[in-house]
């Protein structure tokens, strides 16, 4: 036997790397009976007569897992977001920085494009960056045509796994390319009727990049919060962890309780009004979903 990593799953095969080498596998039939399905990421025993002709043995205890896109022991998230084409938008930013906190995976939010946009917009950006750097998130304003950013972004991978996140069109395999040009990870132009790209990445995928891996995938295909409970979504928002053992009452929801340390922080301009105003709207969003059977 010998433990390698998947770093690809496709058409019921899985592609375990192995001291430089890739080994094509199938999983074992206990895994069906089980109901448990390996995922890219997983670190896995295996046993292989050739290159072609291998058996997935058993699966390593995860540290996290997603399941759309289905990918396993992420370290760090890499939130990609467009200041234009499609417009940059602040709460679809925020959903996906409570995903990633509510896996413990560290964000690293890219805003792309802004080689493209007026100097009015560029400086609403910065106003943007500011306000989530301040929260403590690394925040890169990047251009596929500047090798500077490029860089930057490239130096946060090395060591570690990390999911590339963000909805399609923001220029995600675009930055791939860039760091690594051997990729030629297949992109298309925006659709300019829908306002946003086409889906180009058809399944997930690590690369070896930058002394590290990085996963290019379809995206994140659901961004409800099925998985998260109420009294968890406070602690997805790090400006609130901080100062919530100021609030009057244990478990403060930080809504309509009174004397709500969260609250006056929001009104005293410490916490963005912006985070808060979306933190309310997940607040509902959880409350009126609908149970699960």
């Amino acid at each position: 036997m010998a433990t390698g990593k998947i770093i690809k799953a496709l058409s019921g095969f899985y592609y375990v790397l192995h001291e430089g080498t890739v080994y094509q596998c199938r999983g074992r039939g206990i895994f069906r009976k089980r109901k448990v399905t390996p995922l890219v990421g997983d670190v896995v025993e295996f046993k292989a007569e050739t290159v072609d002709e291998g058996y997935i043995l058993s699966i390593d205890e995860r540290n996290n897992e997603f399941v759309r896109p289905p990918i396993s022991n992420v370290d760090q998230a890499l939130i990609v977001t467009s200041a234009v084409h499609p417009d940059f938008n602040s709460l679809l930013l925020d959903r996906f920085l409570v995903l990633v906190e509510a896996k413990r995976i560290e964000p690293l939010v890219v805003i792309s494009k802004v080689d493209q946009v007026s100097d009015q917009m560029l400086q609403e950006m910065e106003t943007h960056k500011k306000i989530y750097e301040e929260i403590g998130y690394p925040v890169i304003l990047s251009s596929v045509n500047d090798s500077q950013t490029i860089d930057h972004i490239q130096s946060h991978l090395a060591n570690r796994t990390t999911v590339i996140a963000g909805q399609s069109g923001v220029g995600k395999s675009s930055i791939l390319n860039s760091i690594d040009p051997r990729l030629a990870i297949d992109t298309d132009e925006i659709s300019e009727s829908l306002g946003r790209g086409k889906h180009t990445t058809r399944h997930v995928e690590l690369y070896e990049i930058a002394g590290g891996f990085v996963a290019d995938t379809p995206g994140f295909s659901s961004l409800e919060f099925g998985e998260l409970e109420l009294d968890q979504l406070s602690e997805c928002f790090p400006e609130f962890v901080a100062v919530q053992d100021e609030c009057k009452f244990r478990g403060c929801i930080h809504n309509k309780e009174p004397k709500c340390a969260v609250k006056s922080n929001v009104a005293s301009g410490k916490i963005a009004e912006q985070r808060y105003k979306h933190y309310l709207q997940f607040v509902d969003e959880i409350s009126n979903r609908k149970p699960r059977y």
